[in-house]
């Protein structure tokens, strides 16, 4: 049975009363996943809701004919996978999995749907965070749209260094570049640029934000958008470097 203080681990379960997070407790298990490890396929039948906590980080990708796959959105503490929205064990859209390993909760969907049907506030909880998840997806498509490689790039690592709480991500160039839908040598060349500026450091299989605030200032606002919208909606759930 999960625990008051290990429940704090996930922001997204914080947002719930102690008493209304005592009626999810005992359906939730601790899991370790690693880093690169597949928590949905498409089409996968949804069985679990998982949930990070702590430094947890995950992706969504789309799939494309042309075997690119495409970065949506990023998934941390402050969030959850399968399950949000639809109810009983719909299939997977897109790939969901694992860019930095740690501990999630895990429960089963049939549990999820009945807490909601019963629980007022923990309903309450998924159809808040599920506004907050559709926002994340129309900002992504708006940023993939208009935005140019670098500001991307620089919003991504933002993104990632704030979920998982320290400056260095586990992640190659190779995977950057996956992440964003671009080729290897653009991805490449960004972050030689930014190493010139002294704002990243890359080391093998990983890079480190040097210096959040210039690269904050070579950004888009796209994660400023979402996380304004998070505030409204889901009050200090989203992370940041604050």
């Amino acid at each position: 049975m999960a625990s008051i203080a290990s429940h704090e681990q996930s922001d997204l379960l914080g947002a719930l009363r102690p008493g209304d997070f005592e009626r999810l407790a005992p359906h939730l298990s601790e899991v370790q996943m690693r880093a690169g490890e597949v928590i949905y396929q498409p089409g996968d039948s949804v069985e679990y809701c998982y949930l990070p906590r702590g430094a947890s980080v995950c992706s969504y990708f789309v799939e494309l004919d042309s075997g690119i796959s495409v970065e949506t959105i990023l998934v941390g503490r402050e969030g959850a996978l399968g399950g949000v929205v639809s109810h009983g064990s719909l299939p997977a859209y897109a790939k969901a999995s694992v860019l930095h390993g740690g501990l999630f909760w895990r429960i089963p969907i049939r549990q999820v749907d009945e807490l909601k049907g019963t629980s007022p506030p923990v309903a309450d909880l998924f159809t808040r965070y599920a506004d907050c998840m559709m926002a994340q997806v129309f900002q992504s498509i708006a940023c993939n749209a208009v935005h140019t490689i670098e500001e991307r790039a620089a919003k991504w690592l933002l993104a990632a260094v704030d979920r998982i709480g320290r400056n260095d991500v586990t992640m190659t160039q190779e995977q950057l570049a996956s992440m964003m839908g671009i080729g290897r040598s653009y991805a490449s060349r960004v972050l030689q640029r930014f190493k010139r500026e002294g704002l990243v450091r890359t080391r093998r299989g990983g890079i480190s934000v040097s210096d959040r605030d210039s690269l904050r200032e070579k950004s888009c606002s796209c994660n400023d958008h979402v996380a304004a919208h998070f505030g409204k909606v889901l009050g200090g759930v989203y992370p940041s470097d604050a």
